[in-house]
This record gives C-alpha cells, structure tokens and sequence, in this order.
C-alpha cells in the first residue's frame, strides 16, 4: 500500500512505550507526526529524538502530536531513551511504536528494499485532524532530519487550512503569504492587510496570523 498526499492514513493497533494505542483513536482532533528510525541506537536517530523532545513543546503549542517508530520492540525503546536523556538532556515525552513484525512500517511505505529490506528508511508524515496525510518526507539513513523545518511545514498548513493564502518560497511565521488565486483582488483587499498585486495571479499580503 502506497499512502498518497490527501489520502486518510491507515490505522493500526500497536504496543508503545506509553502502552497500546489505536492510531487515529490517539491522534483524535490533534495533528499528528511519525516519524521512523532505521533501529534503536543509531547515532542520528538519537540526536532526532532528542531534538524532538526538546521541541516538545512547540508541538504542542500547534495542537500536534508526535509518534515516533523503530522496527525494535517496546522494551528496546524504553532502554534507548536514558540514552537520549543522558547524552541530549531532555527526557522522550512522546510514545516509541515498537514495530518488529514490521506491520506498521510496511503500511506506510517505509521499507525501501534497495535501501535496506529489512530496516526503516528516515520517514516523516505530517497528518491533519481529519487523519489525511498532508506532507511526506524521505531522509536516507546517512542524513538528520531539520525539526525546524518540520514545525514551519505545520505552521504553514494550519495557516492555509484556516485562510485562503497558501506560502512563498522560504516563508516563515510572520513573513508574506501569497493570496489564493480563488479570491477577487477586490474580496482581498478588503480581507487582507496589506494586499498588493505584483502580477494578477502572484498577489501577496501581510501573514493574517502576525
């Protein structure tokens, strides 16, 4: 099974280091990221999730919650995370999916049998309240992943999902958004600050959320 941009996300039963969850019973109105590692005790993987832990809260200020999986079980995990205290400084908040039958890793895509046909590739799946898969990402084994850009993605989905803008190259909290080609150049002046129109269908204003 390939699951495609907009298409709602498989759900599963798994045991977790929070203990078993249905998937999309715990996500419930939240947003959601998973996000796999090859297995426990990789050196980038333990510096992601420490990172992650650190950014607890900044997913939680955008009403998200974060899963992370590993084809190692649950008992593995929950050692692996006084790793990560110890060597990144804060404590794993989120739950570990313990996944050695690979049940969950094979449901979204994240075996690459000519990466590897038995471990996880670097995956991140940004998933709305609706449970629709709303961006993927693919990081090989060798490369970290960058959270900041992860927690820019959300900002700028929640952003077009609550007005109709979507987001330049390189936008950040704050900067211009670009206003939807559905909106007449009269119903956005009126709606956004800032309106100006630099060809008719590039038009751009100030974030409505600044």
């Amino acid at each position: 099974m390939v699951v495609q941009l907009g298409d709602i996300v498989p759900d599963f039963e798994a045991d977790t280091t929070v203990g078993k969850i249905r998937f999309h019973e715990w996500l419930g109105d939240s947003w959601g990221v998973l996000f796999s590692h090859p297995k426990d005790y990789t050196p980038v993987c333990t510096t992601e999730l420490g990172e992650v832990a650190r950014l607890q809260p900044e997913f939680d200020r955008r009403s998200t919650k974060v899963i992370g999986l590993s084809v190692d079980d649950v008992a593995s995990h929950l050692k692996w995370e006084s790793d990560i205290e110890e060597v990144r400084g804060h404590a794993v908040g989120f739950p570990m999916i313990g996944d050695a039958d690979r049940k969950v890793s094979t449901l979204f895509g994240m075996i690459h049998p000519n990466a590897s046909d038995t471990l996880t590739v670097r995956s991140v799946f940004i998933i709305d309240p609706a449970k629709k898969l709303r961006l993927e990402m693919t990081y090989p084994a060798s490369v970290g992943r960058n959270f900041a850009e992860i927690l820019r993605v959300l900002d700028a989905l929640q952003l077009s999902d609550a007005f109709p803008v979507v987001t330049p190259v390189n936008w950040k909290p704050g900067d211009e958004v670009i206003v939807a080609n559905s909106v007449s150049a009269e119903a956005a002046r009126k709606q956004f600050e800032g309106f100006r129109e630099v060809k008719s269908y590039l038009r751009f204003a100030k974030d409505p959320k600044a």
